[in-house]
């Protein structure tokens, strides 16, 4: 039986309906209270664990890390010689020949100074600090003991740094093996003005061997394990850390630590800190429930109403005149502020947004207008002269954005001539567009008026210089070609090689000289060349978005690609041609975006043949 079959059954034998009980949320201040209650009694449980076992851990975690990093900047002091493996074997072979000075000041008056410039003198090749395993076992012996000599004094001067720096009671290392029941002194760190000797408590020289005390075994052989291990013994504590392995020998950074100390003052203090703790919480968690019942539960309650008033009605006059109310100055007063300022700032954003939406489409209806004037503007009727069998052409442009600045040309200047134009002008979008239009105008009108392509150039320059406030400019291709002889007439300002194929080969650049772009400089002069096209020559030309189409990795398509596309097959028509271009470069930059205007011509001359 369902939930309405139950009501339905419950109505017809006259019993109440079932109501589900709604969840009551519990409030700030109940929460408030909940919280003061369990703090007091965490204090009380954290006071006797404190008491009982808290300081023992803590102060065994700190001595462990803290061990554990004198370990390793001892460690450090010694593996920063590179032959430090060979100086602790030669060591621990001849402690007895090993005539050391163990208290080193680095000035030139020192036996440890004489003995470096002596080495020095002998080696002047060898860089003491950075002496390799394999240059000491090249050294005759007695230089071996004068380098083993000589780094020792320096060790030791360091290790008694570190251990006057972090205060242990005894910094040493060791080589000891299982079962670990004697070891032997490499070197200890000692205070100024300490002993070094082999009595109990001394600082003990190099090759002392002592017997280990039963206590220490478990952290030696815990170090040989890479692991953590504190020896206590009374009030001291011992640490080991494992340095290297040679030859079956462990040998062993240990640190001795008196505790005593401490764990007085750490007892105390923990005693005299929970004991006033305890008193202190219920006085100050009292005043706190009753300033935040006041001054944070009811603002926030009244801010919180508001605000559902404001999510249910979207009435900003009333729901900002009651957030004024709220007159605190503290985070709830600049809460109540904030949220009142949003709610205007919100209306006004959805006023700002219709206003956008309006102005986005009315740009997208004129960019759409624009894309079809420009796409008019350029000739796209194919094929163009249906009536003159010496040639075909097709030329396509594909511009990045809505509107491009590249474009192409061809138009008839008279019965026996053809003009033929691409150019890329410097940017992108509508600034391009504009100034594409007005290059294509003046190049088109000059042309016709019976210049040659270098004048035509040169004209148009002059004219973009003279009023040219953006400093925009445009490269240009541009050729007229005598239809009866196949005579091409052409000038390059500062555009790409143009790609001719005559009869019988592959597609191949025409590395013409290029001038300067149009509208960069006044006063430049443009060189010419001529191409004979004969019957069945075919010539591509086209802007930088060609071979500069860029994929994902940001490899370009390059030119060795685009001759491979112009020669894949070298009879397609001039439609083909561009069409099997465009489907390479599509090929090649697949997913990416397309940050360049695409655009092509391609011109086959088939002189006066019949077709």
């Amino acid at each position: 039986m369902n939930h309405s079959e139950k009501k339905i059954e419950n109505n017809r034998q006259g019993n109440p309906p079932v109501v589900k009980r709604k969840r009551r949320k519990r409030g700030i201040i109940t929460n408030v209270i909940l919280l003061f209650l369990a703090t007091v009694l965490l204090t009380g449980a954290l006071t006797y664990i404190c008491e009982t076992y808290l300081y023992d851990n803590s102060v065994k975690k700190g001595t462990e890390s803290r061990a554990s990093e004198i370990a390793n900047e001892t460690k450090l002091a010694v593996i920063e010689y590179p032959a430090h493996e060979w100086l602790i074997r030669f060591w621990y072979t001849y402690p007895g020949l090993m005539d050391i000075e163990y208290d080193v000041e680095f000035d030139s008056g020192t036996e440890t100074a004489e003995k470096c410039r002596i080495f020095s003198e002998r080696h002047p090749d060898l860089e003491l600090k950075y002496v390799t395993a394999e240059q000491c076992e090249a050294l005759s012996f007695e230089d071996q003991q004068l380098y083993a000599e000589i780094v020792y004094s320096w060790l030791i001067t360091r290790v008694n740094q570190i251990k006057q720096t972090y205060h242990v009671s005894f910094l040493f290392c060791v080589i000891s093996d299982e079962p670990f029941r004697h070891q032997f002194f490499l070197f200890s760190g000692a205070d100024p003005g300490a002993k070094r000797g082999t009595e109990y408590e001394d600082v003990y020289p190099l090759g002392n061997i002592v017997e280990v005390v039963e206590s220490q075994t478990e952290a030696m052989r815990a170090a040989t394990q890479n692991a953590s291990y504190l020896a206590y013994a009374g009030s001291y504590v011992d640490y080991y850390a494992r340095l290297i392995s040679f030859d079956g020998h462990n040998v062993l950074i240990g640190l001795t630590y008196d505790l005593s100390a401490l764990r007085s003052a750490i007892n105390t203090q923990t005693r005299a800190g929970a004991t006033l703790a305890i008193l202190n919480q219920f006085a100050l968690s009292s005043v706190c429930l009753l300033l935040v019942l006041v001054f944070i539960v009811r603002p926030l309650k009244k801010v919180q109403n508001y605000i559902r008033l404001y999510k249910e009605t979207k009435n900003s006059k009333i729901v900002t005149a009651g957030l004024a109310s709220v007159r605190l100055h503290n985070e709830i007063g600049d809460l109540a502020k904030d949220t009142s300022e949003m709610i205007q700032e919100i209306d006004a954003h959805m006023e700002e947004i219709q206003s956008i939406t309006a102005e986005k489409e009315r740009i997208s209806t004129e960019l759409s207008l624009a894309t079809r004037i420009q796409s008019a503007m350029l000739p796209h009727t194919f094929p163009p002269f249906p009536n003159r069998r010496e040639f075909d052409i097709y030329a396509s442009m594909d511009p990045a954005k809505e509107v491009g600045g590249d474009f192409y040309d061809f138009f008839l200047i008279d019965d026996d001539h053809l003009g033929l134009v691409i150019a890329d002008v410097s940017g992108k979008g509508i600034p391009a567009a504009l100034f594409m239009m007005a290059s294509k105008i003046h190049v088109k009108n000059h042309a016709m008026s019976g210049l040659s392509p270098a004048k035509v150039l040169e004209a148009v320059n002059r004219q973009f210089c003279a009023n040219n406030p953006e400093e925009m400019f445009v490269t240009v291709w541009l050729g007229i070609l005598e239809i009866s002889t196949g005579k091409l007439t052409a000038a390059n300002a500062g555009h790409e090689y143009p790609v001719l194929k005559k009869p019988g080969w592959a597609f191949e650049f025409v590395k013409d000289r290029h001038g300067l772009v149009v509208g960069g400089m006044e006063g430049v002069r443009y060189r010419e060349y001529e191409l004979q096209l004969e019957p069945g020559s075919k010539l591509f030309v086209y802007t930088d978005g060609v071979p500069e189409a860029t994929d994902r990795q940001t490899q370009m398509f390059g030119a060795e690609r685009l001759l491979g596309a112009l020669n894949a097959d070298l009879s397609a028509t001039p439609e083909q041609l561009l069409k099997n271009v465009r489907s390479e470069v599509n090929a090649f930059v697949k997913d990416a975006e397309q940050f360049d205007d695409l655009t092509m011509l391609c011109l086959e001359y088939k002189g006066n043949e019949k077709t």
